[in-house]
C-alpha cells in the first residue's frame, strides 16, 4: 500500500487531534473517550477487527477440511497469505486514524456549547423549513403521511441500528476488503465526515427541532429513540453544570445530519465497487429510511440533510482523490466462494465439481465487494483435497 493511501488520513488525525487539545487547553475542558455500549473505542474497535478476521477466517478453514482436520494449519496459512505488510498497515493505520478522528469529533461536538455561547440558529432553521414546504412543519407533515404507530417503531430501528453501522462497516472495509486501497478508500471518507461535521456545528449551531419545540412530537410512541433523546438531553444538561462531573460528552448538535452523509459515503462507495446489486440497493434503501428518521423525530431539520448530502459527496470525493480512485464503476464479477459476508471459501474439485468461472452457479454468487483483488489468491486446501488450476480468489469483500 502506497503512502498516498494513508497519508491523508494520518495527517487529518493528527491535525484534528491537535484541534481538539488545544480547544480543551482554551476552555479549560476535559478531553474524554465517548464510551459506547461495548466499551471505550479503544476496546471496541479492536474488539470488532478480530470478530471480523475470526467470520473470515474459520469457515473457511472448516469448510475447507470438511472438519476440524488441519484446522490450525489451515488458518496459519490463509492468515500468513491474507495479513501481509499491505493489510495489516490499513488494520493498524486505519485503526489509529479513525480513532484519534472520532474522539476528537466527539470532545469538540462536546465543546460546542462553550465555545459558541449561547449562539442557536434554531428559529432560522426551522423557518427555512416552513418555507421549503409551504408554511408547514416537516414533521408534521411526515407523522401524518406516515402514521405514528408501527411507523414510528419501524423508523427507530433503521434510525438506532446507525450506532452499530459505522463501527460494522469500518471493520468490513478493513479486514474484508480486496484491495487495501479501496478499504482506506471508505475508512478516509469515514474520517472526512467526522471532520466536516464538527466544521459545520461550530458554522452552525443548533440543537434540532425535538430539543427545540418537542410539542410537535409528543405524540410519538415511546421507542428507542425517544430514550435516546431523553439520554442526550439529561447528559447535555450534566454537561453543561459541570463538564469535570461526568465521563459523558455533550451530544446534541443539529446543523449537518452526519447519519445522513456516513450512510450516503458508504451507499456511494458500494455503488461504485459492489458488483451485487442486492447489496448496494440495500443500502440506498436504508440511506433512504435514515433520512426520513432523521427528520420524522426531530433530529433534524429538512436544510440539515442536504448538508449531510454535500458532506457525504464531499467526503466519498476527497477519499477518492486521497487514495488513488475515480469516481467511477469499479465493480468486478464476484469469484466463486465470495459470499455477502465471505464466509464461504472457493469451490474446489472436490465438491460437486468444481465451478467454472461463468456459471449460473458462479455467477449467481454474492460479492460484499468488487475491488480488484490482491495478494490473497490461495486459500488453503485440506491434504485429502485437490488443489484448484485456477486463481479464483477465496477473500472475503466488503467497502
Amino acid at each position: 500500500m502506497t503512502r498516498r493511501a494513508y497519508g491523508f488520513a494520518v495527517g487529518l488525525a493528527l491535525a484534528v487531534g491537535i484541534l481538539a487539545w488545544v480547544a480543551s487547553y482554551r476552555y479549560n475542558l476535559p478531553l474524554r473517550d465517548p464510551d459506547g455500549l461495548a466499551g471505550p473505542s479503544y476496546i471496541r474497535l479492536p474488539a470488532i477487527v478480530l470478530i471480523f478476521y475470526l467470520a473470515d477466517v474459520v469457515p473457511r478453514a472448516l469448510i475447507a477440511n470438511r472438519g476440524f482436520g488441519n484446522f490450525r494449519s489451515s488458518i496459519k496459512e490463509y492468515t500468513r497469505k491474507r495479513w501481509d505488510r499491505s493489510r495489516v498497515q490499513l488494520v493498524v493505520v486505519g485503526l489509529l486514524s479513525f480513532y484519534v478522528v472520532y474522539v476528537a469529533y466527539r470532545n469538540l461536538k462536546g465543546f460546542l456549547p462553550e465555545v459558541r455561547y449561547r449562539v442557536i440558529h434554531d428559529q432560522l432553521l426551522k423557518d427555512l423549513d416552513r418555507a421549503l414546504f409551504f408554511g408547514h412543519n416537516p414533521a408534521d407533515v411526515m407523522h401524518a403521511l406516515l402514521g405514528t404507530g408501527a411507523s414510528a417503531h419501524i423508523l427507530s430501528f433503521v434510525y438506532v441500528s446507525f450506532l452499530l453501522f459505522v463501527p460494522l462497516s469500518l471493520g468490513a472495509a478493513l479486514v474484508w476488503s480486496k484491495n487495501v486501497s479501496t478499504g482506506f478508500w471508505y475508512v478516509t471518507a469515514l474520517c472526512i465526515n467526522w471532520v466536516l461535521g464538527a466544521a459545520s456545528y461550530y458554522w452552525l449551531p443548533s440543537l434540532g427541532p425535538y430539543f427545540a419545540n418537542r410539542s410537535i412530537f409528543l405524540d410519538l410512541p415511546e421507542t428507542g429513540v425517544t430514550r435516546l433523546q431523553q439520554a442526550l438531553e439529561a447528559g447535555r444538561a450534566t454537561y453543561l453544570d459541570d463538564p469535570y462531573a461526568t465521563e459523558s460528552v455533550q451530544s446534541i448538535a443539529a446543523f449537518a445530519s452526519l447519519h445522513v452523509s456516513i450512510i450516503f459515503t458508504a451507499a456511494l462507495i458500494c455503488h461504485y465497487i459492489i458488483p451485487s446489486k442486492y447489496v448496494r440497493r440495500s443500502l440506498w434503501i436504508y440511506f433512504v429510511l435514515t433520512a426520513l428518521a432523521t427528520v420524522y423525530f426531530g433530529w433534524h431539520y429538512l436544510i440539515d440533510d442536504v448538508a449531510g448530502l454535500a458532506i457525504g459527496f464531499l467526503a466519498v470525493w476527497i477519499g477518492a482523490k486521497t487514495t488513488g480512485h475515480a469516481l467511477r464503476k469499479q465493480r468486478q464479477p464476484p469469484s466463486p466462494g465470495d459470499g455477502i459476508i465471505g464466509v464461504f471459501p472457493p469451490a474446489s474439485s472436490g465438491a460437486s465439481g468444481e465451478l467454472e468461472s461463468g456459471s449460473p452457479a458462479a455467477v449467481g454468487s454474492v460479492a460484499a465487494t468488487g475491488a480488484a483483488a490482491d495478494k490473497d489468491a490461495d486459500w488453503p486446501l485440506a491434504a485429502d483435497q485437490p488443489s484448484r488450476s485456477d486463481s479464483s480468489t477465496g477473500s472475503t469483500s466488503s467497502v
